[in-house]
């Protein structure tokens, strides 16, 4: 069983919002996606969505993209994004949900030895973008992972591997340590896989902090192309 990461896909099967308008490297981007999928998820390999999934507004527009990833293999795991505005009501996005499709909000899913643990998060201090309004959601995002490793605590089993997926990048491009950060060592993360990034700017694909590995797998960063994470 292999651990799969893709971010920020955009999807608009019931939106008019083309994202070929961000540059030529968008067009059919969908397509790319789901070639590569197919060429290297088994059935029993996890894939994890880290948010920004569907341009639509409402839970069946969101859920109509959703469900155009039923017929590619794996176990698909998610998250919300800034512009996931469907994703409303937790309870009622998990009864539409297929078998083998897992929505985290604030708590965790285990499959096999793999933990999973997720949230949207936001916007970290250090960051270009970080304003005085913003901590109070920064606050708030940390005691929503607070929630979620209380949940990863009861599930875990000695030797598990344990991921947390969040949409915004945990700490800025200079790596200073952040609550969220602080969140993942003292609860024995081992991999962090985050998105939100587009454009030209500079964030690497890979790095690590105190012995955890992150990864940006923002899918225009990736070259639409999925990131083997285990």
């Amino acid at each position: 069983m292999k651990v799969w990461a893709i971010s920020d896909l955009h999807l608009t099967g019931r939106a008019n919002k083309p994202m070929d308008v961000f540059g030529l490297g968008w067009e059919g981007h969908f397509e790319k996606i789901k070639r590569d999928w197919a060429e290297k998820v088994d059935g029993e390999d996890i894939v994890l969505l880290g948010g920004d999934t569907s341009w639509g507004m409402r839970l069946e527009e969101g859920m109509y993209d959703v469900l155009s990833l039923q017929e590619l293999p794996g176990r698909k795991v998610f998250i919300r994004g800034n512009h996931d505005y469907w994703w409303s009501g937790i309870t009622r996005i998990r009864a539409q949900a297929p078998e083998n499709f897992f929505f985290l909000q604030n708590d965790c899913v285990r499959l096999g030895s793999v933990v999973v643990a997720g949230s949207r998060g936001w916007t970290c201090p250090g960051s270009a973008d970080f304003t005085e309004h913003d901590r109070a959601l920064y606050l708030r995002e940390a005691e929503r992972f607070k929630l979620a490793f209380s949940e990863v605590a009861r599930v875990r089993r000695e030797g598990d591997l344990v991921i947390a997926l969040i949409h915004y990048p945990p700490f800025s491009v200079k790596r200073e340590d952040t609550l969220f950060t602080e969140l993942f060592e003292a609860n024995g993360v081992h991999k962090v896989v985050f998105g939100h990034l587009h454009g030209a700017g500079y964030f690497p694909l890979k790095c690590e902090k105190e012995g955890i590995e992150y990864f940006l797998t923002s899918c225009d960063k990736t070259k639409f192309s999925l990131v083997e994470i285990a």
